[in-house]
């Protein structure tokens, strides 16, 4: 029962706190809603208040910014103005400076009209002085006719006649004189190079012969030659390419070829068959083999050595073999092998004493001549020849166009190319390097009269000292001293450019009046 009360206690206090509870709430609600109201009208009074500070400020500014707006117009107004009053006082200066210039080519117009007409005036006055002078002047070539008593053409023939003569004794007198200058400097200066190259390179020379003759024991083994019915000489002609001369004269016979390689492989042919005594087909080819790898490999050394001796190292293998084949090549009985190493040698010499670098010279004066172990073979210059073969084995263009030049098949163009050719008339000019036929020389030296004796005056020739020297007596009423001089060039010109020559050739004119009569 106490139970029940408790809980029925607890109960109506819970539900009395509930009813205390909610008269409390509905009091604070209704202090809250008018706190809120006042606070409502409090901030809308605020904000009528700072809309209105808003509006205050807002004018102000309006108004500030009216104000600056347009001051800055103004500014710019006045800007504007200025710069349109000095691009107006720009155009009127230059309409006053094209007013001028227009005033000033009104006034040249004027002037160069009255200029106009006062030469016209005066073209006039020339043409009618021109008129007068051609009469004049037809006038005085009636009277200067009449008095020198020849026709125009005669004396214009005669003042260029003398005008000739006096171009002829002028130009005699600056022939001697720079002949005279040239030639005391470079002929002293060439001597010194020439007789310092020529001491130093002091080689030897023997004549060769381009028909080899075999010595045998005795005539009998003549018939062993020939052989049966000519069978042994036919194959020995035939595998050795040569011609195999059998005659009269005693104890030998001789080997002929226009190529020198082959006509010293059969050289050697010959003389192993004579040596061994068997003569027969069979044995001439077995004999012929050996005989060209010999000959071969002399060669090869031969270039080689040529080679070492003027200390070129650097040379083509083709070259090296084309260079050895000149041993047995000669060029008017001078080996042409020892002819290119004396040419090496003189020119290296040469371009030292120049002041140049003497191995392009050595290498080029060993192979000028290189054209000429295939000019049988080829037709062509052997200059031309060699130019090609050094051009197709790698050597340099200036060695090319020295070996081209050495002859002037081509023009030389540097000083290169000109040691070559005077090393080369060096070694061909000394005295026994090379030897000619009787026919050769006699035709040599009547071409050398003949030229002589081909200009005006000349009266007797005589070519002395072995075709060295051409003496011209010349006719001293018709030549006289300057045209002497003139003479002498116009000979050795033309000797120059229709002959060929080793060393050079003086032309000596003799002038002289003779007056003789007899005491009776």
């Amino acid at each position: 029962m106490e139970f029940v009360i408790g809980i029925v206690a607890v109960i109506v206090g819970i539900a009395a706190g509930f009813g205390i509870a909610r008269v409390v709430g509905s009091t604070k609600a209704k202090n809250e809603a008018q706190e809120a109201a006042s606070l409502k009208r409090k901030a809308e009074e605020e904000a009528n208040r700072m809309l209105k500070d808003a509006e205050s400020q807002m004018d102000t500014l309006r108004r500030q910014a009216e104000i600056e707006a347009k001051d800055e117009a103004l500014k710019y107004k006045q800007q504007v103005d200025e710069e349109n009053k000095d691009r107006l006082r720009e155009v009127r200066n230059a309409e006053n400076r094209i007013n001028q210039r227009e005033q000033s080519l009104d006034h040249r117009t004027e002037t160069l009209d009255k200029r106009e007409h006062q030469l016209s005036s005066l073209q006039g006055q020339l043409d009618k002085r021109a008129s007068e002078l051609s009469s004049s002047e037809a006038e005085m070539s009636r009277r200067l006719e009449k008095v020198a008593g020849m026709t125009p053409q005669e004396a214009k023939e005669e003042l260029l006649q003398t005008i000739h003569d006096e171009v002829v004794h002028e130009s005699a007198a600056v022939i001697r004189d720079v002949e005279t200058r040239t030639k005391a400097e470079a002929d002293k200066k060439a001597r010194e190079i020439l007789s310092l190259a020529i001491q130093r390179v002091a080689a030897d020379h023997s004549s060769e012969s381009t028909v080899s003759t075999i010595h045998i024991p005795n005539d009998d083994i003549k018939g062993r030659i020939i052989g049966r019915e000519g069978r042994n000489i036919r194959s020995f002609e035939q595998i050795t390419g040569t011609n195999l001369i059998i005659d009269d004269s005693p104890e030998c016979v001789a080997i002929s070829c226009f190529d020198p390689v082959r006509r010293e492989i059969g050289r050697i042919t010959m003389e192993n068959l004579i040596a061994d005594g068997r003569i027969h087909p069979a044995r001439i080819e077995e004999t012929y083999g050996k005989a060209v790898n010999l000959v071969s490999e002399r060669v090869q050394k031969a270039g080689e050595q040529a080679a070492f001796d003027t200390g070129i190292h650097d040379l083509h293998p083709e070259l090296i073999h084309t260079l050895g084949r000149l041993m047995y090549r000669t060029s008017y009985g001078q080996n042409v092998l020892n002819h290119s190493l004396e040419v090496a040698y003189l020119a290296g010499v040469m371009a030292s004493e120049l002041g140049l670098d003497p191995v392009p010279a050595k290498r080029a004066g060993l192979l000028h001549d290189l054209g000429k172990a295939v000019d049988h073979e080829v037709d062509g210059s052997h200059a031309v020849l060699g130019a090609d073969l050094a051009k197709r084995f790698g050597e340099k263009p200036e060695i090319v166009h020295a070996i081209e030049a050495h002859h002037e098949d081509v023009d030389p163009n540097s000083v290169l190319d000109v040691l070559v050719q005077a090393a080369d008339a060096v070694s061909a000019a000394r005295p026994g390097a090379r030897k000619e036929t009787l026919d050769a020389y006699i035709k040599r030296l009547e071409k050398l009269e003949e030229i002589a004796n081909s200009h005006q005056g000349v009266e007797r020739t005589y070519a002395i000292q072995a075709g060295r020297e051409v003496r011209v007596m010349v006719a001293p009423d018709v030549v006289d001293e300057a045209a002497s001089v003139v003479l002498a060039h116009d000979i050795a010109s033309q000797i120059e450019r229709e002959m060929q020559y080793p060393g050079q050739v003086k032309v000596v004119v003799i002038r002289e009046s003779r007056a003789v009569d007899f005491a009776k």
